[in-house]
C-alpha cells in the first residue's frame, strides 16, 4: 500500500493547486481524480470552455457588426462554422489539461485515476481501471461541485440541458430558453445569443445577478436588452417539459399568471451544488449539512482533524480562485504555517461583453450593516480609450467609509473589468482610501483611468473627465 502524507482527493483548481503547494513545501503527495482528464470541472466544462466560446462568438459579432464602422471590409458572407468554434474550444481545454499534467510530473505528484472513497479517516479506496487502497496523514476533499436543477425538471441532456451540455451542443439552437438570470446563464446565453439564437432568460427574483450590486445588475442587463436579450423577472419556474424537438417552460409571474415560452433548448442554470456522492464522507467521520457541503472551521478543517475540504464542497462562493486560495492555505496550515484569506477581497466576475466585476461590499450590504458611505461613479463612454474602441458601456463606482475614505467596495461593468477588478483588489489589500487610488498615476488612454476617476469622485466629487 502506498502510504503519503496528503491525498488530494479531486482536482479542479483547488484541488491541483492544493497539490502543487504541498509538493512545494516537501510533503509526499497524491491527487486522486475519478475522471480520465485532470482539472475538474474549471478547466473540462466550466470556465476555460465558456470563456474560448465567450471568445469565438465575440470575434464573430465583431465581424459581423463591427468591422465596417472600423474601416474593415469582409468580401462574401460571413458565416459561422460551429463545427469549428465547438473543435477549437476542445482543443484549447485539451491544452489546458495536458498543463495540468505536466505541472504533477514537474512536482512528483502520485496522480491516481478512479473514484476515491473512505474506508476510514487516513484509508482511500480507489476504484478505476483497477481497485486500490492508500494511506495519507491527511486528505483534502475537493471535489467541486456539479449543475443545480429544480425537484420538477427532468434534465434529459439532450434538449434540457445544463450548462455541461450547452458548452458542446451539435447545432445552434433556434430559441434558448435559460432557466436562471445568473453567471452561468448570462454567459452562456449571450454566446448564442451573437450567433443568431433567439434567448429568453427567466429569472425569479427581480433582478439579475442579484447577489451583485444592483446598479451592476441593471447595466447589464440593460446592455443584454440592447444586444437582442429577453428577460422575464420575477417569474418563478413550475413546469419544464418537452415534446419533440420542442421544449415549453412553464413560469408563473408576479401576477400570479402562467406563462409558456417555448423553445427548441432550455438551459437549466439555477446554480451548482456541493459534489459529494461516492465520497463515503460518514466512513471517516465527515460531517455535511443539510445543504451537502462539508463542514469546516476556519482552518478548513473537517470534523476528522486531518481531512480538510476547499473549493465549491464548502460554504462560500463558487468561484475557481476562491478554490485555489484555500488550496495553498490548507497546504501551508498542515506545514505549519500561519496563512490567512480575507473572503471579503475574492472578486467576482462575469465574463460577457461587457465584462462584470466587483469585490467587497455592495450598497445594498452597506446599508443593511448600517455603514455610512460615499459613493463616486465615472462613466466608460467618457474614456477616450473606450471611444477608441467602441467599448462605451459600462461605469466603475467605488465605495468608500464616508468618515474614513477606506474603500469598501468596488463594482464595475466595462471592457477588460475581469483584469481590472485586480486594481482594486490590491488597493483594498492594503486597506487603501479613495483619495490614495485617486492620486495614483493611470496610464493614458486606458480603461483603468475610470478607476482613478471613480476614486476622484468619492474623495472630492471632483473627477475630471465629466
Amino acid at each position: 500500500m502506498s502510504v503519503f502524507d496528503v491525498a488530494v482527493i479531486g482536482s479542479g483548481p483547488g484541488g491541483y493547486v492544493a497539490a502543487i503547494r504541498c509538493a512545494q513545501l516537501g510533503m509526499k503527495t497524491a491527487l486522486i481524480e475519478k475522471y480520465n482528464t485532470l482539472g475538474g470541472t474549471c478547466l473540462n466544462v466550466g470556465c476555460i470552455p465558456s470563456k474560448s466560446l465567450l471568445d469565438s462568438s465575440h470575434h464573430y459579432e465583431d465581424a459581423t457588426k463591427h468591422f465596417g464602422e472600423h474601416g474593415i471590409e469582409v468580401q462574401g458572407e460571413i458565416k459561422v462554422n460551429f463545427k469549428q468554434m465547438i473543435d477549437r474550444k476542445a482543443a484549447v481545454v485539451d491544452q489546458t489539461t495536458k498543463g495540468i499534467d505536466y505541472l504533477m510530473d514537474k512536482n512528483k505528484i502520485e496522480v491516481f485515476h478512479g473514484l476515491g472513497s473512505f474506508i476510514d479517516e487516513t484509508h482511500i479506496q480507489i476504484e478505476g481501471e483497477k481497485k486500490q487502497t492508500l494511506e495519507a496523514k491527511n486528505i483534502i476533499i475537493a471535489t467541486g461541485s456539479k449543475p443545480g436543477t429544480l425537484p420538477f425538471i427532468e434534465l434529459d441532456k439532450e434538449r434540457v440541458i445544463t450548462s455541461t451540455e450547452a458548452l458542446k451542443l451539435k447545432e445552434i439552437p433556434k430559441h434558448l430558453v435559460v432557466i436562471g438570470g445568473g453567471v452561468i446563464g448570462l454567459e452562456l446565453g449571450q454566446v448564442y445569443r451573437r450567433l443568431g439564437t433567439e434567448v429568453s432568460v427567466i429569472e425569479y427574483a427581480d433582478r439579475i445577478t442579484p447577489v451583485m450590486d444592483a446598479a451592476l445588475s441593471r447595466e447589464l442587463m440593460k446592455v443584454m436588452k440592447k444586444q437582442g436579450v429577453k428577460f422575464y423577472l420575477s417569474h418563478g419556474v413550475n413546469k419544464v417539459s418537452r415534446k419533440g424537438k420542442e421544449v415549453t417552460v412553464t413560469a408563473t409571474d408576479k401576477k400570479g399568471a402562467n406563462v409558456d415560452f417555448k423553445g427548441d433548448y432550455c438551459l437549466v442554470s439555477v446554480g451548482r451544488r456541493p459534489h459529494t456522492e461516492g465520497l463515503n464522507a460518514q466512513a471517516a467521520g465527515v460531517q455535511l449539512n443539510e445543504r451537502g457541503q462539508v463542514e469546516v472551521n476556519e482552518h478548513l478543517q473537517t470534523t476528522a482533524p486531518n481531512i480538510y475540504a476547499i473549493g465549491d464542497v464548502v460554504r462560500g462562493a463558487m468561484l475557481a480562485h476562491k478554490a485555489e486560495e484555500e488550496g495553498v492555505l490548507v497546504a501551508e496550515w498542515i506545514a505549519g504555517q500561519k496563512p490567512h484569506i480575507d473572503y471579503n477581497l475574492i472578486p467576482n466576475v462575469i465574463y460577457t461583453w461587457p465584462e462584470v466585476a466587483a469585490v467587497g461590499k455592495t450598497e445594498e450590504q452597506l446599508k443593511e450593516a448600517g455603514i455610512s458611505y460615499k459613493t463616486g461613479q465615472f462613466p466608460m463612454r467618457a474614456l477616450g480609450r473606450a471611444r477608441a474602441s467602441m467599448d462605451t458601456d459600462g461605469f466603475v463606482k467605488i465605495l468608500a467609509d464616508a468618515a474614513t475614505d477606506e474603500v469598501l467596495g468596488v463594482h464595475m461593468i466595462g471592457a477588460r473589468a475581469a483584469d481590472l477588478i485586480a486594481e482594486a483588489v490590491t488597493a483594498m489589500e492594503f486597506r487603501a482610501s479613495a483619495e490614495d487610488i485617486a492620486r495614483m498615476s493611470h496610464s493614458h488612454p486606458t480603461y483603468a483611468e475610470a478607476i482613478k476617476e471613480a476614486a476622484l469622485a468619492a474623495t472630492e466629487n471632483r473627477p475630471l473627465h465629466i
